[in-house]
C-alpha cells in the first residue's frame, strides 16, 4: 500500500504575516481531503508544503516518494508538445513494466532466490497498483475524458489556451496515478462532461488525494474529508465526509453557538439582577436598633449582612469572569436589505422582445416578474454577460426592444469589478456609495465578504475576487429591485457561497444569475434560460418554491 501523507505542526510566515499556524494533517491512502476556507487563509500554501516546493518555518512533513502536485500553472516548457508530456506521463510505467518483465526472467532461472523474490513482488505491487498494464490505453482514455482528443500531438504547449494547459496537466497526472495527489482548484477550466470525468477518476485512485477547491459539487463527489482553514477558536477543523456532510455540520456548529450565546446572555442578565437585588438587602440593617434590642439586632445584622456581602462578592466574581470570557454574537447571515420603500412591487421589472447583439445575443422573449428567479445557463461565448448587460441598461442591443419598468433600480455584479477612484479605501468606498447613515446600518465588517484587515486598504490594491466582494457588499447592503449577478459565487468560500444562496432566495428583488456554478445550479428553484452561440431557447419554467413566488 501507499505510505501515508502526513503534515504535524506546519507554521508559514511570510514577513510579517503568519499565513499557517500549527496545521497538522494526516492522510491515509483511500483518502481524499478537501482544504476549503476563504482566499488568503493558505490553501495554496499548504500545498506546496505538502509537496515539498516551500519548506515549513516550523512543523515536518513526511510524504511518498512518488506524490505528484498539480499547480494552476503547467510545469513544462512552451515547446513541449502534448504528444511529449503524455510520453513523460507514461515513461515511469513503461520503465516499471520493463524491470518486472526482466525481473520475471531472472526469478524463472533462479527460482530459489530470496532477495529476487522480494524484488519481483515488490515490482509487481507497484506495478499493480499503478496500473503499468493500461496506462497507454488510460492516457487516451484521458484525453479525451479532459476534452483534449482534438488537439494534435505536436501543438506546442505555448499554443494552447491557459484552459487547455491546465487540463494537460490534470491528464498527466490522471496517468501517472502517483501514491499521491495534490491538486490546486482542480476544476477550473473544466465543463460539467470533463469535471465528473475528473472526479470518478479521482474516486477510483487507491493512494491519497489532497484538493483544494472552491468547487461545491466537487468537494460532494470526491471528497472523504473536508479540512477547514477558515480562523477558528480551535485551528483548522477537520470534518468527515463529503460537502453535504459539512453543510449539516457546520448548521449544528451554528445552533451551538447560538444557543450557548443565548445562554450565556441570560445569565449575565440573572447576576446583574442577583447582585443589585441581594446588594440592596443590606439597606434594612442600616436603620438604628431600639433600645431593648440592640444586642439581638447588632448580631442578627451583622450575620445577615456578612451572608448577603458573600452572596453579592460570588455573584460579582461570576460575573466578571462571564463578562470577560463569554463568546462573541454570532455574525448575522448574509441578506439582501432594500432600501425603506424601494423593495419589490407586483407585476413586470423588464421584458425583451427580439432583442440581438450581432455574434453574441438573441433573445426572441423574455419577461422578467418583481420577484422571478432566472438562472441564465450556457457554454463560454453563449451570451450570458452580454444579456445581463442588455438588461442593466449598459450595452444596447442593435435590434429589438428592452422596456423596463420606470424608475427601476438595477444592480449589475459584474465579472471585471473597477472602481473609479482605486486609491479610496474598501471602507470609505463602502461609505461614500451607501451613505454615512445606511453603512453604519449595514457595517461592512459584519457583512462577511471584506476581512477586518482589508478594509483601509485601497481598493487598487485589492485582489480581483476581494474587489468583487466588496461590489457584492455595496448590493447586499442596499438591493436593487433587479439584481443580475454574474458568476456570484466566484472567489467566495464555499460556505460563503450557501450563505450567499440563502440570500438570494429572499433578496426583496427580480434576481438573474449567469452561472457555471454546478452546485447552484443543481439546486436551483426558479426558472431557467439556457443560451446558445446562435442564440438562445426557452426552457419551461421549475415551480417556484413558496418562499419566491408573490
Amino acid at each position: 500500500m501507499p505510505a501515508p501523507l502526513l503534515a504535524v505542526d506546519l507554521v508559514k510566515v511570510y514577513g510579517d504575516r503568519t499565513v499557517l499556524d500549527g496545521v497538522s494533517l494526516t492522510a491515509a491512502p483511500g483518502r481524499r481531503i478537501g482544504l476549503i476556507g476563504e482566499n488568503g487563509v493558505g490553501k495554496s500554501t499548504l500545498l506546496r508544503l505538502l509537496a515539498g516546493d516551500e519548506s515549513p518555518d516550523a512543523g515536518t512533513v513526511s510524504r511518498p516518494a512518488d506524490l505528484g502536485f498539480g499547480q494552476q500553472e503547467l510545469p513544462y516548457p512552451g515547446s513541449a508538445t502534448l504528444g511529449a508530456v503524455m510520453a513523460d506521463a507514461v515513461r515511469e510505467a513503461r520503465a516499471a513494466l520493463g524491470e518486472l518483465d526482466e525481473l520475471a526472467d531472472r526469478v524463472a532461472r533462479h527460482p530459489d532466490d530470496p532477495e529476487l523474490l522480494r524484488r519481483y513482488g515488490e515490482a509487481l505491487d507497484w506495478c499493480t497498483e499503478h496500473e503499468v498494464w493500461d496506462a497507454d490505453r488510460r492516457a487516451e482514455l484521458v484525453l479525451d475524458g479532459l476534452g483534449l482528443a482534438g488537439i494534435g500531438p505536436d501543438r506546442p504547449v505555448a499554443e494552447m489556451s491557459g484552459g487547455q494547459r491546465g487540463r494537460l496537466g490534470l491528464a498527466a497526472l490522471l496517468v501517472r496515478r502517483p501514491s499521491a495527489l495534490l491538486l490546486d482548484e482542480p476544476t477550473n477550466h473544466l465543463d460539467d462532461a470533463a469535471a465528473a470525468f475528473l472526479e470518478e477518476q479521482l474516486r477510483g485512485l487507491p493512494g491519497v488525494v489532497v484538493a483544494a477547491s472552491h468547487d461545491r459539487a466537487f468537494l460532494e463527489a470526491v471528497c472523504t474529508d473536508l479540512i477547514d482553514l477558515d480562523p477558528a477558536v480551535g485551528g483548522p477543523t477537520r470534518y468527515g465526509g463529503g460537502y453535504t456532510d459539512y453543510q449539516v455540520e457546520r448548521r449544528a456548529e451554528r445552533a451551538r453557538w447560538e444557543q450557548r450565546y443565548l445562554d450565556e446572555q441570560e445569565e449575565l442578565s440573572r447576576l446583574r439582577r442577583a447582585v443589585n437585588h441581594t446588594a440592596r438587602q443590606v439597606a434594612p440593617h442600616d436603620r438604628p436598633p431600639r433600645d431593648n434590642d440592640g444586642f439581638i439586632y447588632a448580631f442578627k445584622g451583622a450575620r445577615v449582612q456578612q451572608a448577603v456581602s458573600r452572596q453579592v462578592r460570588n455573584a460579582r466574581r461570576r460575573l466578571d469572569e462571564l463578562a470577560r470570557d463569554q463568546v462573541r454574537r454570532p455574525p448575522a447571515p448574509l441578506r439582501f436589505h432594500a432600501t425603506l420603500g424601494s423593495g419589490a412591487a407586483p407585476g413586470t421589472v423588464a421584458a425583451l422582445r427580439d432583442v440581438r447583439v450581432p455574434g453574441r445575443l438573441h433573445v426572441e422573449h423574455l419577461d422578467l416578474g418583481a420577484t422571478d428567479r432566472l438562472l441564465v445557463t450556457g457554454a463560454n461565448g453563449a451570451g450570458k454577460s452580454t444579456l445581463l448587460a442588455v438588461l442593466a441598461g449598459v450595452l444596447e442591443p442593435v435590434g429589438g426592444s428592452v422596456q423596463r419598468r420606470r424608475g427601476l433600480r438595477v444592480g449589475l455584479l459584474a465579472q471585471d469589478t473597477a472602481f473609479p477612484h482605486p486609491e479610496r479605501t474598501a471602507l470609505t468606498v463602502y461609505t461614500e456609495r451607501l451613505g454615512q447613515e445606511r453603512a453604519a446600518a449595514r457595517p461592512l465588517a459584519e457583512l462577511g465578504l471584506i476581512a477586518p484587515r482589508d478594509l483601509n486598504r485601497p481598493v487598487g490594491e485589492l485582489s480581483v475576487g476581494q474587489r468583487r466582494r466588496l461590489d457584492l457588499a455595496l448590493l447586499v447592503a442596499d438591493a436593487p429591485q433587479l439584481l443580475l449577478l454574474d458568476e456570484p459565487t466566484n472567489h467566495l468560500s464555499p460556505a460563503l457561497a450557501d450563505e450567499l444562496e440563502d440570500a438570494l432566495a429572499d433578496a426583496p428583488a427580480a434576481v438573474v444569475v449567469a452561472t457555471h456554478d454546478r452546485w447552484l445550479r443543481r439546486r436551483w428553484r426558479g426558472r431557467e434560460l439556457e443560451l446558445r452561440a446562435e442564440g438562445s431557447r426557452r426552457v419551461p419554467a421549475k415551480p417556484l418554491s413558496c418562499h419566491q413566488a408573490s
